[in-house]
């Protein structure tokens, strides 16, 4: 429980572009929304609607003048007109921080007030809006006088630092965004995520691409914000194919050309030591011959991997039969195995076809039984086994060496790695082979410890299937 706890924070810390965008649009909402109360507030600062609408004034003033000689009749229409004042502001308690209140003097005697919480506010030039000073607070007020004096009606509305924080205070501010924005975050989330298919769509196929793959994308989307990108992802593809093929091509011709004089250094040196009769000049030619081997055999699996590099995954149109193909393979190997002394054996289960390129194929083969005869020890038995597991050939080479420890099964995998307590020369190139070509061909090579000791390695290809077009098993 704690770990899924632990793995579900790790994964909401870890930053989100969907998740910076959705907080992003509520903090843009929240602006809105604070730029909105704000200018309702300056607003009512600046212009109070209440003060404007001098026909209330009109009202209040004639209400005074026609029940002078009634004053109960008099405190009373007023008390009801100043309530019908505040309902009409939104704020039915006159004694509320936000409501307006209504002084009335008549004869210089104040008969009327809307709370006495209130002190007496006074205007310095009637019928102008002023900000006054009453009681500690700013009041925005404006007073008008009837015409023939007597009568003075005063109304007037907090000032808007005390309209922010009452507003703030009785979460008129706070209260419809915490109700509006989970309402918002869904449709914005999914608008998003509409809005962003495309994109998920290049990191699809982008996702999908093998290592060698360097084509270039082919979804090009019509959206000017992608475009950019998937052009910049093409021409970094280009550049990379162009490199990768001039180094492929270098090395390739570097390895042709050196076979040419390896191959005379070898006549050379043989010649040399047929008409020698010194044993320790017979003993330093055949030390040379064996050096000239490992450079050859260098040269040709420099040659095989280039070779194997350039397929390309839709150049495999060939059914051909796996078992038949390493039958063929032990055939030309076996006597390497018998000047070794070693055995081999292959363990067949019929027919297995796959769908591939032959030499590649065929390289792959070679490299795996040659390993497996050059660290057997004499007298060994090397087993070949070919067979079919669920929608899968399966092709297994086990020795009797000393094996790879299992820290390195992975490395050795890697072009020119060896294991550094081998005794045996090698280049370090024939478990990258067999690894390239299998990547090729959509398989999988594991390395693990064969029964009774050794290495043992697996290789895995898919079957090819019944409906490919025009089969044509290659022997």
């Amino acid at each position: 429980m704690m770990q899924a706890l632990a793995l579900r924070w790790k994964k909401w810390k870890q930053p989100s572009l969907m998740r910076r965008l959705l907080l992003a649009q509520m903090a843009v909402v929240a602006l809105l929304w604070t730029m909105a109360i704000a200018l309702l507030l300056y607003d009512s600062y600046e212009d109070p609607e209440l003060l404007k609408y001098e026909k209330i004034f009109r009202s209040i003033l004639s209400i005074s003048e026609n029940l002078a000689d009634q004053p109960a009749r008099q405190q009373q229409s007023l008390a009801a007109f100043d309530m019908a004042l505040l309902e009409s502001v939104g704020d039915g308690n006159a004694a509320s921080d936000t409501a307006p209140v209504m002084q009335v003097w008549q004869k210089d005697k104040l008969i009327y007030r809307s709370t006495a919480a209130v002190p007496v506010i006074l205007n310095t030039v009637p019928d102008r809006i002023e900000t006054v000073k009453a009681g500690g607070r700013e009041w925005r007020a404006r007073t008008l006088v009837s015409s023939n004096g007597d009568t003075r009606v005063m109304l007037a509305e907090p000032s808007v630092w005390r309209l922010t924080v009452t507003v703030m205070y009785r979460g008129f501010y706070v209260l419809p965004l915490v109700i509006s924005l989970p309402f918002l975050i869904f449709p914005a989330w999914l608008s998003m995520r509409v809005a962003l298919r495309p994109w998920r769509q290049v990191t699809k196929e982008t996702s999908e691409r093998g290592p060698a793959d360097m084509t270039p994308l082919s979804y090009t989307p019509p959206h000017k914000e992608l475009q950019p990108l998937v052009q910049s992802i093409n021409s970094l593809l280009q550049r990379v194919r162009d490199s990768t093929s001039r180094e492929r091509s270098l090395i390739a011709d570097a390895a042709h050309e050196l076979r040419t004089p390896l191959a005379a250094m070898r006549v050379n040196v043989e010649a040399l030591k047929e008409q020698s009769t010194d044993e320790g000049q017979r003993e330093l030619m055949g030390n040379l011959l064996r050096s000239n081997d490992r450079a050859a055999r260098l040269v040709g699996q420099l040659l095989q991997l280039m070779r194997s590099d350039a397929v390309l995954h839709g150049g495999l149109p060939v059914m051909l039969s796996l078992d038949a193909l390493v039958q063929d393979r032990l055939a030309m190997i076996e006597g390497l195995a018998r000047a070794r002394g070693v055995e081999l054996e292959l363990d067949g289960e019929g027919q297995v076809p796959v769908l591939g390129e032959r030499e590649s194929l065929a390289s792959m083969v070679d490299n795996l039984i040659n390993n497996a005869i050059k660290y057997s020890p004499e007298n060994a038995t090397v087993t070949v086994r070919v067979a079919r597991e669920g929608a899968r050939a399966v092709l297994t080479v086990a020795d009797r060496g000393p094996g790879i420890p299992p820290a390195l099964r992975e490395r050795v995998f890697d072009r020119f790695f060896r294991n550094p307590d081998q005794t045996q020369s090698g280049s370090g190139l024939g478990l990258a082979i067999v690894k390239s070509v299998v990547d090729r061909h959509g398989g999988s090579v594991v390395l693990d410890e064969a029964l009774g000791g050794g290495l043992r390695a697996t290789v895995r290809l898919p079957l090819a299937v019944a409906e490919a077009p025009q089969p044509m098993l290659c022997t």
